[in-house]
């Protein structure tokens, strides 16, 4: 049979998350290994559950759900996602502004795929979630990453971005609270990269998936909630805060200065069209969970699971020589330091892949959420105390004898 190649779109298009690593890690479970898996967000997988009023939600209008919907989503799904935009800030929009999704990714995925030509740059923070990246490769544009400071608690470095704005770029993307880092931007950072998009004739896709999951004393502002001069689209869903991640329920919110962007918005309409519309059942669990938006909010108090769990990460990376981590502000992720050249490490996925062979932990290598240098990973820190104590623990042991 002739060979069948993929398509050219997929040459700069990889998913770390679930990448080569994971396949090892498979293949050890298969063997009878018992590998803590810290590589992905899925917090039922790691015991969490959402509340029986929203699985009870569902499952009272199943026998409703075996139509589709609209395109856009069900009016009542899309009017309960409006009311929590607005609670956020943002002004002026309505329930047609509102699109419900299998998840944000794929809502991310529908507005690349409707703005990119060949040859189109968006801006994308470094490090980032990779779905992002792929997804603008995917189009046949190029990612153009701007660098995120971790000497400034992981904020966006602004001389960077504009250094990298060409007659090319169409967009910039800011993850906030941000994956992998935790970090959680103040109103002064968003306003100065609004005022960069501003000058810059740029659309602006803030990612805020986390925005619920905050750490004691920490504040969320939406960035489409302090402006309405640029055209802002915010994405957001029930995956983290409600630990639903199998239901894909997911919206976006298209709000600011949408003037000249009647084409624009056609074309997501189009591309929505043809996925005939998001899933009717998870969208009765979003009209149910969005009645207490906060519902994961004790997890992160003082005692609580998520809390508990991210202050002991960070102690003991902490007290591990050769490493250093940021303390996450918002999510559930951390993106710890390694010293690279103490270990002379020069391969990222190497280090990982043998520390998962050796000490049977899964992290995912940073450079797979397009880190440059091969001196951080990222840590999940949904496991029990006890199994984060241990992993990091494993690394520690780990690194007393590991050179590349």
């Amino acid at each position: 049979m002739k060979e069948i190649r993929r398509s050219a779109r997929l040459a700069n298009v990889s998913y770390a998350v679930r990448g080569p690593l994971v396949a090892a890690a498979d293949e050890l479970i298969a063997q009878g290994v018992d590998v803590l898996k810290l590589n992905i967000g899925n917090p039922a997988a790691f015991g969490y559950s959402t509340s029986h009023s929203v699985i009870e939600a569902m499952s009272r209008r199943l026998d409703g759900a075996q139509a589709y919907s609209h395109s856009r989503g069900l009016p009542e799904a899309r009017e309960a996602a409006l009311a929590y935009c607005r609670s956020k800030g943002i002004k002026d929009i309505t329930a047609n502004d509102v699109y419900i999704g299998n998840g944000a990714s794929e809502l991310i995925a529908v507005c690349l795929n409707a703005l990119m030509a060949d040859g189109d740059e968006i801006l994308i923070p470094s490090p980032d979630y990779p779905l992002w990246t792929a997804s603008a490769n995917f189009t046949g544009g190029k990612a153009v990453h701007y660098r995120c400071d971790e000497s400034s608690d992981w904020m966006p470095d602004l001389a960077d971005i504009e250094s990298k704005i060409t007659d090319r770029t169409r967009a910039i993307t800011i993850i906030n609270p941000n994956n992998p880092t935790g970090a959680l931007y103040s109103e002064d950072m968003l306003l100065r990269i609004a005022d960069i998009a501003r000058r810059h004739g740029l659309i602006v896709f803030c990612d805020e998936i986390y925005d619920r999951l905050l750490m004691p004393g920490e504040k969320h502002t939406s960035l489409a909630s302090l402006v309405d001069d640029l055209l802002v689209i915010t994405f957001n869903g029930l995956s983290k805060s409600h630990q639903i991640c199998g239901f894909r329920s997911g919206w976006m919110c298209i709000s600011g200065d949408r003037s000249g962007a009647a084409d624009y918005i056609a074309g997501i309409n189009v591309l929505l069209s043809m996925r005939l519309c998001p899933n009717v059942p998870a969208q009765f669990a979003l009209i149910e969970a969005l009645k207490d938006p906060f519902e994961c909010k004790p997890q992160f108090m003082p005692g609580g699971r998520t809390y508990e769990q991210i202050v002991t990460t960070a102690e003991t990376i902490n007290s591990i020589p050769g490493m250093s981590v940021k303390q996450a502000r918002g999510a559930f992720y951390m993106f710890p330091r390694i010293d690279a050249k103490r270990f002379n490490i020069t391969d990222d996925n190497k280090f990982c892949m043998d520390f998962l062979k050796e000490k049977h932990v899964l992290v995912v290598a940073g450079t797979g959420f397009n880190w440059p240098d091969p001196d951080h990973f990222r840590v999940v820190c949904l496991p029990e105390v006890s199994v984060l104590k241990e992993a990091m623990e494993r690394l520690g042991d780990f690194l007393q004898t590991y050179r590349q």
